[in-house]
C-alpha cells in the first residue's frame, strides 16, 4: 500500500501519550517545554493522561519507561530532555537501549531541521525514536508502544511536535496495531 494510502487509513485517531520531562531542575510551574508538548498534544486531538517529570537518571528513567510501556492506555511517550552530551545527559542511552525497533529518520529529520535554525550546534543533539515491544504475558498479544526523545529545549519541541511527530502520530500507532 502506497504512503498516502496509509495515511489515510491511519486516520486522525487520537493517540494517548505519556509525556516526561528528564531534568534534574526543573518543577512542573517551570516545565515550558511539557507543557508546549501538552498543549499541541491536545490542539492535535490527542491526548495526554500521563505527564511527569523525572530526574534524568538512568534507572528512574528506565523504571517509569518500564513502568508506562506496561500500560495499555499509553499507545506513545514523548520525552523530552537528556539528549545532549553532558555529564548528565542519560535519557538518549536509556530510551535506545529500551528500543526494540528504531527509527533512524527521525533523529536524522530532526537535526536537518535544526540544522537549517541553528547551524552546526544541531549534531550535538541525539534525539531518537522508535517502538518498544514489551514482552506479552500469556495469551495476551504483545504491546507496542511508540516512544520520542527530543531535546528540552522549547524551540527544540516545538520544531520536533510540529514538524515531525504530530503529521506522523496517528499513522505511527495505526501501523503497531494492524
Amino acid at each position: 500500500m502506497p504512503y498516502a494510502d496509509h495515511k489515510i487509513a491511519a486516520g486522525t485517531r487520537s493517540v494517548a501519550c505519556g509525556i516526561i520531562t528528564c531534568s534534574d531542575t526543573r518543577t512542573v510551574e517551570e516545565d515550558e517545554s511539557g507543557r508546549i508538548i501538552r498543549e499541541l498534544l491536545q490542539d492535535g486531538g490527542h491526548t495526554h493522561p500521563f505527564y511527569s517529570i523525572c530526574k534524568d537518571d538512568p534507572a528512574t528513567i528506565r523504571s517509569l519507561m518500564g513502568d508506562w510501556c506496561a500500560r495499555p492506555e499509553i499507545q506513545a511517550i514523548i520525552l523530552n530532555g537528556g539528549t545532549g552530551i553532558a555529564r548528565r545527559d542519560n535519557t538518549f542511552d536509556v530510551v535506545s537501549a529500551m528500543l526494540t525497533k528504531t527509527l533512524p529518520g527521525f533523529g536524522e529529520l530532526f537535526r536537518m531541521l535544526s540544522y537549517q535554525t541553528i547551524g552546526s550546534g544541531a549534531l550535538l543533539s541525539r534525539a531518537t525514536a522508535g517502538i518498544i515491544v514489551s514482552p506479552p504475558p500469556p495469551a495476551i498479544p504483545a504491546r507496542h508502544t511508540i516512544v520520542f526523545s527530543i531535546p528540552g529545549s522549547p524551540n527544540a519541541v516545538e520544531l520536533a511536535m510540529t514538524k515531525l511527530i504530530l503529521p506522523e502520530l496517528s499513522h505511527l500507532v495505526w501501523e503497531t496495531i494492524r
